[in-house]
């Protein structure tokens, strides 16, 4: 049998599909087993170096810096969902709470490299270096968590972009600190903050001015393909414009996102890109994991496993005492706290420029890397802390009085659902008590004009302050289906002579309602799915008569499915449903 011995092109496409293997496995058991894709990615890429032996790459920091380019896109789109005036609001969390835990953090892990002997020029870059956060990991986290509109999503995204301000400073400060007498004085200094401005203002001038015609010029030839194209090449055009300027190549992106986000276009553009978006930065991951120097690790592991949970604990620490400096809440304060203790991507590029320029000794910069990997690697799993950590909030009380609850018709819930039943129902002049948990809320319909009662509808004390004694009919349209289930049961006891319609959360909702005997309820995406069906299906042509009949048919249908599921289970009645299109039979004319 001959001997392997694959031409570079055949390694290329050997090494993507080892890749491509490596992620498919660990990025989905990883999430299943709740620990998230990231660190999925990032055993991927370990799994694959310790495969090969080493011989995967000879120069595995190249595909890091490829794999960056999802970082980019990243960048870009988060961007897309930030208008100016959003971004100019934050400037506060941005400038003050940002460049606080810089310095707080970066002095605090300073301390340990002194201890060690290191002199201060390089602790204060070490220090400096590992007071950065990965940004990628970190918005990756929130999105899978949908908790980026959170206060801690959104006080950690203002830490993390202040952080990627801060590269272009940092890497002059390393520069002007070297001894190899290649550092810049105060002019080049300054020269290079200016040309750094200048493309800034450059990028927001094209952004304003000539990205929307350009999009609207290249929409009218209909060509997808060159949409997507446009896209990428707005995103690595500012990319290369920050990085000529000695910035980012993520700011670029970002600033350029920013720019787009008012644009008529923002949501082709984002649709395009988002696929990329993907691929690359489960690249990026994988390409972490690859790249860990294992040598070092094992040459230097004591010093390792010590420093990265010190480095991590410090840097927590130091950030849940600016959170509270800036009067956030304890809760978010210990979120944002163990959300950012990681270490970041832009740690590898500042360690080698200190490496470089000779401030560290190259195997300090590979220990120092080595530790940045790891605390990415292990950050997922302290995220999982939170529950040791947070306390139940006290919810926000209001002193209540239900002196007006007069109506005889009882609303539990006021969010989305509740405030569109409530409309024909004050339409009609119905007297309406509304009754919501949620404080803000309350204010915030108040705001509008509306009375809403606050208080908890699953207490029985709540409820007879609110009248539901003397109400006829009590419609109850919270979203959450346990608390719903505890008021139908505490109204069938209390109130039973009230009429009780509910919103079902689902299928399995709807089944233990009708097991409750409540006199109706909906799934709160059912009617309008079959409205917008009703929509298309005129659309398409088909004649209102028979659009009319098939909906009747289609809620027939289900309702007596859900009969049947109630009696025999989730899988009983799968004869109702529509599983291919319904056509006439012809005619037997044998007959």
């Amino acid at each position: 049998m001959p001997a392997f011995d694959p031409s570079p092109m055949e390694l290329l496409f050997w090494n993507a599909l080892a890749l491509i293997a490596a992620a498919c496995f660990f990025a989905p058991v990883f999430r299943r087993l709740g620990l998230g894709t990231i660190l999925g990615y990032l055993a991927a890429g370990l799994a694959v170096q310790l495969a090969f032996s080493g011989s995967f790459s000879e120069h595995p920091e190249e595909l890091l810096h490829f794999a960056e380019f999802g970082v980019v896109l990243f960048l870009f789109v988060i961007g897309l969902e930030l208008r100016p005036t959003t971004l100019w609001a934050m400037r506060s969390d941005i400038f003050g709470l940002g460049t606080a835990q810089m310095l707080v953090c970066g002095g605090l892990l300073a301390i340990p490299a002194l201890l060690l002997g290191l002199p201060v020029a390089a602790a204060a870059i070490i220090g400096l270096g590992l007071a950065l956060s990965s940004t990628a990991l970190v918005m990756q986290t929130l999105d899978e968590r949908r908790q980026r509109a959170s206060l801690y999503g959104r006080k950690s995204f203002s830490i993390l972009l202040f952080q990627d301000l801060a590269i272009v400073p940092l890497l002059l400060l390393v520069a002007f600190l070297a001894p190899t007498g290649e550092s810049l004085d105060l002019g080049q200094s300054l020269v290079q903050l200016a040309i750094a401005l200048a493309a800034i203002a450059i990028l927001v001038i094209v952004g304003k001015y000539l990205l929307d015609p350009l999009f609207h010029l290249l929409a009218r030839s209909g060509m997808q393909e060159i949409m997507t194209a446009s896209a990428l090449g707005v995103v690595i055009g500012a990319a290369l414009l920050m990085d000529v300027a000695g910035m980012s190549y993520a700011m670029g992106a970002f600033i350029a996102g920013v720019m787009l986000a008012e644009s008529a276009y923002r949501h082709e553009v984002e649709a395009n890109i988002e696929p990329f978006r993907g691929l690359f930065l489960g690249l990026f991951f994988m390409a972490v994991g690859l790249s860990l120097d294992l040598g070092a690790v094992t040459a230097n592991w004591a010093l390792i496993l010590a420093a990265v949970p010190v480095a991590m604990t410090l840097k927590g620490l130091a950030l849940y005492g600016v959170a509270r400096l800036f009067k956030i809440d304890r809760n978010a304060s210990i979120q944002v706290a163990l959300a950012l203790p990681q270490h970041g991507e832009f740690g590898f590029v500042l360690f080698a420029a200190a490496a470089t320029a000779g401030l560290l000794g190259d195997e300090l910069s590979s220990t120092l890397i080595a530790i940045v990997t790891l605390s990415m690697a292990v950050s997922p799993l302290v995220a999982r802390l939170e529950p040791l950590f947070l306390t139940q909030s006290a919810p926000r009380n209001l002193e209540e009085s239900f002196d007006d609850a007069k109506g005889r018709t009882l609303v539990i819930g006021f969010g989305r659902f509740g405030q569109v039943v409530s409309q024909p129902l004050f339409a009609d002049g119905v007297e309406v008590t509304i009754l919501d948990n949620d404080a803000d809320r309350v204010l915030d319909a108040k705001r509008f004009g509306f009375r809403v009662h606050f208080g908890d509808g699953r207490r029985r004390d709540v409820l007879r302050a609110a009248s539901a004694a003397e109400a006829d009919l009590i419609v109850v349209c919270v979203d959450d289906p346990e608390s719903a289930d505890r008021i139908v049961a505490l109204v069938k006891a209390e109130f039973a002579q009230a009429k009780l319609y509910v919103r079902s959360y689902d299928r399995r909702h709807s089944i233990r309602l009708s097991q409750a005997d409540v006199d109706y309820s909906v799934r709160e995406t059912f009617e309008s799915a079959l409205r917008l069906a009703e929509k298309v299906l005129l659309a398409l042509g088909t004649s209102e008569e028979k659009v009319t009949h098939t909906i009747a048919d289609i809620r027939e249908r289900d309702l007596d499915r859900l009969r049947q599921q109630a009696e025999g289970g989730l899988q009983s009645g799968l004869d109702r449903l529509h599983v291919a299109p319904v056509r006439p039979e012809p005619l037997n004319t044998t007959e």
